[in-house]
């Protein structure tokens, strides 16, 4: 059984305007250890789907339906009780910028130690003692004294490690980072993706990695979701997604990074804008943006089809791929009956089958003389 598992989840948010459907049928599972990274576009409900599982929604969001369980315990409809047990005990989350997700008139022991005492049975001198601990293992220097500094006395990639040390007090089982190294430079996220890693293979805890950067996913992620329009079109491993992409949205992502090979040249873009969630289209809601849209692609929305393993895709240029590549073999088995056939027909062709029958019936009689002869 896998730690999470999300079925067909859906979320809406009911504005005045009417409901935006923000996330659209997300299914995946997430295994002890494994790290997923959920890939897309500004809007595409990558950290929407995030939470609604932590169930940290918006007052106007609200999960209309699906299936969310951690290790067998559903969660939607589980209440604010259970939530709050699950909720940096056993899922804990990374925010984008460390600067406000960190009070700034509270010292940062202060929000440790709090986070601390509200998810676990320490006294205070146990959450400061497990505060420092968490400090130093995310490599800030001189523990004790940073206990007593406030967050504007930090750089960037240190706030965001002691976000990582909050997040990690409690040893919970699945982290979740959400676009963590955005406001970092290179430098420090790549170091900041380093410690996640080695504090991962320490603890043994499950990742979900929320990004727009598909370099961070290469580098981190065994297996990813690909988002569009608060579905996901395309999902895979790494090696599927990055060498054998399916979707054309997801080919669209791949074009538009520089590479090494493509000094000089213009980079290719997706054209056109994201879709309104307010009002989704009836067909795939990529086929405005989609070079190699078909009329079916405006009128009908296309299912999620293996294309092999686990590695899945929602776009009809695959269904067409494999209805050509059936009509094909189709055509060549007809080709072979047809030859033989033909073969068949000529003198030779005769022959051979009268040897065939000759040969088959003396190897009958041979066997039944021989099993005669046993008996």
């Amino acid at each position: 059984m896998a730690l999470l598992e999300v079925k067909d989840l859906h979320t809406s948010f009911f504005t005045d305007a009417g409901e935006v459907k923000a996330v659209n049928g997300v299914s995946f599972n997430l295994d002890r250890g494994q790290t997923l990274g959920i890939v897309g576009e500004s809007g595409s409900g990558k950290s929407v789907t995030v939470y609604s599982i932590m169930q940290i929604l918006a007052p106007a969001g609200k999960i209309v339906s699906g299936s969310v369980k951690l290790d067998g315990q559903e969660l939607v409809g589980a209440g604010e009780k259970v939530m709050r047990d699950v909720r940096g005990n056993k899922i804990s989350i990374i925010f984008q910028d460390p600067m406000t997700s960190l009070n700034p008139t509270y010292t940062i022991g202060h929000q440790l130690i709090e986070a601390i005492t509200l998810h676990t049975s320490r006294n205070r001198q146990q959450a400061w003692e497990r505060a420092v601990e968490m400090l130093r293992l995310v490599n800030i220097n001189d523990p004790e004294k940073r206990m007593k500094q406030y967050p504007f006395e930090f750089s960037g990639g240190m706030r965001q490690r002691i976000m990582i040390a909050m997040a990690l007090a409690c040893e919970p089982d699945i982290l979740v980072a959400d676009e963590p190294t955005t406001a970092l430079d290179v430098t420090i996220q790549a170091q900041i993706l380093e410690l996640m890693q080695k504090l991962q293979k320490e603890m043994g805890m499950a990742i979900i990695m929320i990004t727009h950067d598909l370099g961070v996913v290469a580098q981190l992620c065994d297996e990813i979701v690909v988002m569009y329009a608060g579905s996901y079109c395309e999902r895979g491993t790494a090696e599927d997604i990055f060498y054998n992409p399916k979707h054309e949205y997801t080919k669209g992502l791949l074009r538009s990074i520089p590479t090494t090979g493509s000094r000089g040249q213009k980079l290719q873009p997706i054209t056109g804008t994201p879709i309104d969630l307010l009002n989704l289209p009836e067909g795939c809601p990529f086929a405005p943006r989609c070079d190699a849209a078909m009329k079916i692609c405006i009128h009908k929305a296309p299912e999620n089809m293996p294309v092999g393993g686990i590695h899945k895709a929602s776009c009809w240029m695959n269904v067409k791929a494999q209805m050509e590549a059936d009509l094909a073999a189709a055509e060549a088995a007809r080709e072979a009956e047809r030859a033989e056939a033909a073969r068949r027909a000529t003198p030779a062709g005769i022959v051979d089958d009268i040897t065939r029958e000759v040969e088959a019936e003396l190897a009958a009689e041979a066997k039944a003389h021989a099993e005669g002869g046993e008996a």
